[in-house]
């Protein structure tokens, strides 16, 4: 898996495929919207979905942590799709969340969906989180200083490929920001060019789609990838863009 180095706010730091941004020289590691337990959420309003994304978003992130041995982890807000989602936690997947925190730091940054801090689980809870150049907080502040590591919007863009048109989480960048991915397994995406994502990248950026083992990038403000497509995509990683990459995780 190849992960995708840009510098933002003087810092290197990795884009991973898997949705983590990862800042190597701090040992940190973070992830957005993990949504952990919307499925019993939506089952509590009579809407039944398999219950089991909080597991699959679990295995997801632990292969991650794994990989990079991160000696933070910073989750960016609405880890919990709502203020009990941590108290509907199964058991088993409680403790494996408390193995995590117990791991490494870990610090929540709380959401919209989570303002208050989870109970029960390891960890520290805060409004925001500041290290070196970088403020890792949920959502954007419009004339924030650079180095603004965000989430909430969940942007995902929509590209043509051998004639079928394929929406895929991304990350939005310029070189005072940073937006990440939804991470959750029933998270859902807004068009990276909503105004509520482009107005926060007014110059410009580049937004960097998740493929299985890359990332594929395009100019943000620029014509819409699939007008024509794919020629509007820069590789990562030597990489061509390939229908069965672009469809491997689907829309969240």
């Amino acid at each position: 898996m190849s992960a995708a180095p840009i510098h933002v706010a003087g810092e290197r730091v990795m884009l991973d495929p898997g949705g983590v941004l990862v800042w190597p020289n701090a040992g940190l590691l973070a992830v957005s919207d993990l949504h952990l337990e919307k499925g019993t959420a939506f089952a509590r309003r009579g809407m039944l979905l398999p219950p089991f994304d909080t597991q699959a978003t679990l295995d997801r992130l632990a292969q991650l942590i794994r990989r990079w041995n991160p000696k933070i982890v910073v989750a960016l807000g609405d880890s919990f799709h709502d203020r009990e989602g941590a108290a509907r936690l199964p058991a088993a997947e409680l403790d494996r969340l408390n193995a995590m925190t117990a791991s490494c730091r870990f610090v929540w940054v709380l959401g919209n969906h989570d303002p208050t801090p989870p109970a029960g689980v390891g960890g520290e809870s805060v409004a925001e989180f500041e290290a070196g150049p970088f403020v890792f907080r949920h959502e954007a502040i419009k004339g924030a200083r650079p180095g603004e590591i965000v989430g909430h919007h969940h942007p995902k863009a929509v590209v043509s490929t051998r004639g079928t048109a394929v929406s895929r989480p991304c990350f939005v960048s310029d070189s005072r920001r940073i937006m990440m991915p939804a991470f959750g397994e029933y998270t859902g995406g807004l068009d990276v060019r909503d105004p509520a994502i482009a107005r926060l990248f007014p110059r410009g950026g580049r937004v960097f789609l998740l493929g299985k083992e890359r990332l594929f990038s395009f100019a943000l403000g620029g014509p819409p990838p699939d007008e024509p497509a794919p020629a509007k995509l820069r590789e990562y990683g030597g990489a061509r863009v390939s229908r069965d990459d672009a469809v491997s995780r689907g829309e969240r």
